[in-house]
């Protein structure tokens, strides 16, 4: 489904490559093969496993509700809805929308003059699980409560639902006829998951708390309990697809520093970790090589428009034990010993973020020119590599590589030169060398008689050197909701803009002593305008779990000063980071991550639509939390929700990403890592990328 509003840490929400089984649909356009690290699952047939067990998988935090279309569902949601409810297309692992055959025998559009229409044949078998046919009314229910007409129902997103005019049965038994009152080239991203009319067609239960369950499902699971910290979900006994080959599936909140102790007890069987835990498993292998190839992700919540996640869980799980406990360590390898790493490119991308409604950076030229000072192959590869990852720099801000249409616009921008930056600084009036310079210095006056204090390098800035490189850990996101700006607020993300989105303590602030610049820059080397140093504030999340996200910062950090760019780093709080900063514009850069989308056109334009001013003289950002687009941009977007035919509308969202690039409000920098622990003998799971997890299939080995 596209992301949606909130998507706790970086919304992430997330699939694959070998023989099918983990993957659900038919084949689509473009076939190929996934590139390198899509995915990396352990396949194996249905047949070879036990068809019985429980499988306990670690979420970030316990979903505050089962509804993927509230503003504060996460990836817990998205896992749970997957599982219990009609998902009508699936992704591939390069991202590609494939029909679910267990919902729907066809999907087509079958006029787009005048109106568009498309007629949904729905499996005979298909039923809920209270023995009620899936049908029409559901389609109906869904579509009234998602449109954004009644404010009662406070969904996260209405993308495509509001595009809709009229929904009814179509002219044979199990078919739904869906009538549009403006072309949307995305109808594919509707009604999954799809909800019952229960649900739906009552604001009450639409906006329950996950505690309250879901009574109704129509997947190969359905909820059992919803306990304070798991949801657990058994077999649905009106399932007609192919039977779960687990008894159980556990969904259990273990928050990241805690997980590797988690493991190490033996209560998870699957879960996300951070840098070192994966150094610790991969470790224990016999050929020390990385048992496969995955990754993971996190998302802001998928229930509304993505957000972004400030994702990162290197710090967690550090190495435990004393120095000289052997036994103990010991204990604890044979423990890890019995997990298995994956690892795999996520469906999700960190950004430097670049604020353009205020200060320097509102000038196009500065944020060129910090972008063109940038070197992201370097940051990719201080990222990547350490994991044994593909270290490419993302290219594009809509499509990851190998989604159909995928290409690279940083060209738009230009590679990295420190000469042309200066350029681009000198010609919007910053310069160094400036007579006036040194009246700003150490307190002394400037041109305009005011008192300007030198910024100044701390101790910290010096300890960021190459081995600290060596050290950097993924950019995983907390919880997508929150990952959509990134971290994963997974989200939420992923991700997303953050990882989280739990509200700061009462009282509690940005840390004002934690400021500092990033290395020591000799005073003639500042760029100056009026005599006024050229000085950004970078915010970071002050957290260990966000430990890469500030080893690439100050890396940032030293590579602006190059350009005569001195950079001040704020560490505010991770959970107010994304409320209190980006979403508020607090920052002149940042760095969170978003998920990426199968469908780009729908998406990617709140995250990128030029900021309108509202009635109030304030502006409405929708996601864009750097406050740069422009009319153009909007424009392609547009055209391209109403394109129909899928190469022309992936022709204009490629537009529409050159301009992005163009414009330099956010510069991509590389795709997240998704590092995935997985007990021993557990099949048709891992690290899925894009790919949808098929429930049905994973299991145990005989």
């Amino acid at each position: 489904m596209p992301l949606t509003k909130r998507r706790r840490a970086m919304l992430l929400a997330t699939g694959v490559m070998l023989p099918l089984p983990v993957l659900a649909g038919c084949s689509s356009e473009d076939d190929g093969t996934p590139p390198p690290a899509a995915w990396d699952i352990a396949s194996a047939p249905r047949t070879a496993t036990s068809g019985t067990g429980t499988l306990r998988w670690a979420l970030d935090t316990a979903p505050t509700t089962l509804n993927a279309f509230q503003k504060t569902a996460d990836t817990g949601t998205q896992r749970i809805a997957g599982a219990v409810l009609p998902s009508l297309y699936t992704l591939d692992a390069r991202g590609r929308p494939q029909r679910n055959g267990d919902y729907l025998t066809a999907a087509d559009v079958t006029s787009s003059d005048p109106k568009q229409v498309v007629v949904y044949k729905l499996n005979p078998k298909a039923v809920w699980s209270d023995g009620r046919p899936i049908g029409a009314e559901d389609f109906q229910a869904q579509w009234r409560a998602l449109r954004g007409t009644d404010e009662a129902y406070g969904t996260a997103r209405n993308a495509g639902y509001d595009r809709i005019a009229k929904i009814e049965p179509g002219d044979k038994e199990h078919e739904v006829k869906v009538t549009f009152a403006k072309p949307y080239t995305d109808w594919r991203s509707l009604f999954t998951p799809l909800y019952p009319k229960s649900v739906m067609g009552n604001p009450a239960v639409f906006t329950a708390p996950a505690t309250k369950g879901l009574a109704v499902g129509a997947g190969p699971f359905m909820v059992r309990e919803v306990s304070d910290g798991s949801v657990t979900l058994v077999r649905n006994p009106r399932w007609w697809g192919d039977r779960a080959r687990l008894s159980r599936l556990v969904f259990q909140a273990v928050p990241a520093e805690k997980r590797a102790e988690a493991l190490i007890a033996g209560q998870l069987d699957l879960a996300e970790v951070d840098r070192a835990t994966a150094r610790r498993i991969r470790a224990t292998a016999p050929d020390k090589r990385a048992a496969g190839t995955g990754q993971g992700s996190s998302a802001p919540g998928k229930a509304g428009a993505p957000e972004p996640s400030t994702g990162g869980r290197e710090a967690a799980g550090a190495e435990g034990g004393a120095t000289g406990d052997t036994d103990k360590n010991r204990s604890r390898t044979r423990a890890l010993s019995r997990f298995t790493l994956r690892k795999a490119l996520d469906s999700a991308y960190t950004q430097l973020a670049l604020n353009g409604t205020k200060g320097p950076l509102a000038d196009e030229r500065v944020r060129r020119a910090v972008a063109r000072a940038i070197d992201r192959k370097a940051l990719a590869k201080l990222v990547l590599k350490p994991m044994g990852l593909p270290s490419e720099p993302l290219g594009n801000h809509l499509l990851m590589a190998g989604q159909p249409g995928y290409k690279d616009h940083s060209g738009a921008l230009g590679d990295p030169d420190t000469n042309a930056a200066q350029s681009l600084l000198a010609d919007a009036g910053w310069r160094a060398g400036d007579a006036n310079r040194q009246k700003a210095v150490d307190g002394k006056t400037d041109d305009r008689g005011r008192r300007h204090s030198a910024p100044t390098a701390t101790a910290t800035d010096q300890a960021t050197g190459g081995a600290t490189d060596s050290t950097t850990g993924t950019d995983a996101a907390t919880d997508p909701a929150t990952g959509a700006a990134s971290g994963t607020a997974s989200q939420s993300a992923s991700g997303t803009a953050s990882a989280t989105n739990s509200e700061r303590p009462s009282g509690a602030a940005p840390a004002a002593g934690d400021a500092g610049r990033s290395g020591r820059l000799g005073e003639a080397a500042v760029v100056r305008k009026k005599g006024r140093p050229l000085v950004l504030r970078f915010v970071l999340p002050d957290d260990r779990t966000a430990a890469p996200l500030s080893t690439v910062g100050e890396r940032i950090a030293r590579m602006l000063e190059k350009i005569g760019v001195r950079t001040e780093i704020t560490k505010v709080p991770s959970e107010s980071y994304f409320r209190d900063h980006i979403a508020t514009g607090d920052y002149d850069l940042a760095l969170y991550s978003w998920p990426a989308s199968a469908y780009p056109a729908t998406d990617g334009r709140p995250i990128y639509a030029k900021p309108q001013p509202a009635a109030d003289g304030s502006l409405v950002v929708e996601q864009n939390y750097t406050r740069v687009g422009t009319d153009q941009i909007d424009q392609f977007f547009d055209q391209a929700l109403s394109e129909l035919d899928s190469g022309a509308s992936r022709s204009l969202v490629s537009r529409a990403d050159s301009r992005i690039w163009a414009a330099a409000g956010s510069i991509p920098l590389y795709q997240r890592p998704q590092l995935i622990a997985m007990r021993k003998g557990l099949v048709n799971a891992g690290a899925f990328g894009f790919a949808t997890p098929r429930y049905q299939d994973i299991g145990f080995r005989r």
